[in-house]
């Protein structure tokens, strides 16, 4: 049931009172929600209970400890399918999201006649499967980012759905939600590029945490996602949803344990499973995947509108806040990158700070200071290059020049090299933020206010002065400060 606004802020306190009292008791400002979902109380009650209840064997058999196993494993299976409206997909359960990435990657038909079309925001996970088709001598393309917003440049995403029409074999992959900027693109190019005859395939990782899939309306014919992002826990599951339509469009080429009815070894033979089991190499993980069902229960149960509504609400805060916090001499100390409103956007912020001379300060030293604070944040270019390229204006001749002048290198490295800046700071928020937490992060960021990056080098000890420690202590309901 949907909530009311006041009501909606009641009830979240509640279930962080209740599912993550960690947080306020060890003082911890958690602001990496895409990195990875802190875990309820509950759900770790649950399957400590589930695993002291029976005896759990390897699928791969029919004792009654296997049986059991097989069972309960089918039941997340469902439960996972009944969550995201899939009655028409197979759930093919992998170690993360990148696991089910790579499923598609080794598995899609490219060919000399295929190509790949990314959109230039996306996770190296799905960038990385543009090596699978070069290696199949299939071509690939990105579709540029808007700077103003980072938003898709949506008439060179017309231009591409509606070229290539000589190609066999079309895959467009793009994230439902940025994990660098937190933009949301739109799902209806699911629908546009099934009608240029292209399949499609949805990054949902960071999407689907904090907002509703629903299959049957969105219906991508691949879906990857991770389940520690959504709830917590148990790390190490993700699932790749495939369309049963285009199941046998993934070709595997090699086989192992559990995905094979029969294999000899006196001749060169196999037979493949159907399905999910052709592609969930040797033994799942039988102890941790009904945990799955306890996350999606739990989800459920607070409601996936719900959650949409209140870090909506979180958002438009944090970002009016942010925008706020200008120097003396009116310069603003905040660069919030993507857009400023929170239409088309999630819980996800990519922003630098700045000096009074307007001189960016380096995020290895923000995210310092926040850690020192008990501050978990993330800083980086958080595995988006096409995104942290665009914010730091490195253009191709600069990277072209950069990596066929090396055989290895790394991130410092190419700073070095190009005498750009790179990388920025990620704040992330998911259902269990207060607005305490954003007001704590504010406050910590008021610290570089009016300084000069120079003076600021100089500076040592603690981060805060006693009088934004006053202020943290008189704004928030607990304190910020371990030391």
């Amino acid at each position: 049931m949907k909530r009311d606004d006041v009501s909606l802020e009641r009830f979240f306190n509640s279930v962080r009172e209740k599912q993550y009292a960690t947080l306020d008791e060890s003082g911890h400002v958690y602001l990496d929600y895409t990195g990875g979902n802190i875990y309820p109380q509950c759900l770790v009650e649950m399957h400590h209970q589930f695993l002291q209840n029976a005896v759990y064997g390897n699928p791969h058999s029919t004792n009654p400890s296997s049986q059991l196993s097989e069972k309960l494993v089918n039941e997340a299976r469902k439960s996972v399918l009944d969550f995201f409206n899939a009655p028409d997909y197979d759930c093919v359960f992998t170690p993360n999201a990148t696991g089910a990435l790579q499923i598609v990657g080794e598995c899609y038909p490219f060919s000399p006649k295929s190509h790949f079309l990314l959109t230039a925001d996306n996770h190296n996970s799905v960038n990385g499967i543009r090596e699978y088709s070069q290696k199949k001598r299939g071509s690939y393309s990105y579709i540029p980012l808007n700077y103003d917003d980072l938003t898709i440049n949506t008439e060179e995403l017309n231009y591409q759905l509606s070229a290539h029409s000589c190609k066999k074999n079309k895959l467009f992959a793009f994230p439902a939600q940025s994990n660098a900027s937190g933009v949301q693109h739109s799902l209806e190019w699911i629908k546009k590029a099934h009608e240029q005859g292209w399949d499609v395939l949805l990054d949902a990782a960071a999407f689907v945490p904090t907002s509703k899939l629903d299959l049957t309306l969105f219906d991508a014919d691949f879906v990857s996602l991770s389940f520690y992002k959504m709830f917590g826990y148990p790390t190490g599951i993700g699932c790749l949803l495939v369309k049963k339509s285009k199941m046998n469009k993934l070709v595997k080429r090699w086989f192992a344990g559990g995905t094979v009815t029969l294999s000899a070894v006196g001749y060169h033979g196999h037979f493949l499973k159907s399905g999910h089991e052709r592609f969930e190499n040797g033994t799942v993980s039988y102890l941790t995947i009904p945990a799955i069902t306890h996350g999606l229960n739990f989800i459920s149960s607070i409601g996936i509108e719900n959650i949409t509504c209140w870090v909506k609400e979180l958002s438009e805060f944090f970002i009016n806040s942010l925008l706020k916090l200008k120097h003396e001499n009116g310069k603003p100390m905040i660069r919030l990158y993507g857009p400023r409103d929170t239409k088309n956007r999630g819980g996800t912020f990519l922003i630098n700070f700045f000096d009074t001379h307007g001189r960016q300060y380096p995020f290895e030293y923000i995210e310092q200071k926040a850690n020192a604070e008990n501050i978990s944040l993330r800083t980086g270019c958080f595995c988006n290059p096409g995104v942290d390229e665009i914010i730091n204006s490195l253009l191709e001749n600069g990277l072209k020049k950069y990596f066929t002048s090396t055989r290895h290198g790394d991130y410092n490295d190419m700073i070095g090299y190009l005498g750009n800046k790179r990388g920025a700071v990620r704040v992330s928020i998911g259902f269990p933020t207060t607005r305490s937490d954003l007001d704590k992060f504010i406050i910590f960021s008021k610290f570089f206010l009016n300084r000069a990056f120079r003076e600021e080098n100089q500076l040592s000890g603690p981060c805060f002065s006693d009088s934004y420690k006053e202020e943290i202590i008189s704004n928030s309901s607990g304190p910020i400060f371990t030391r």
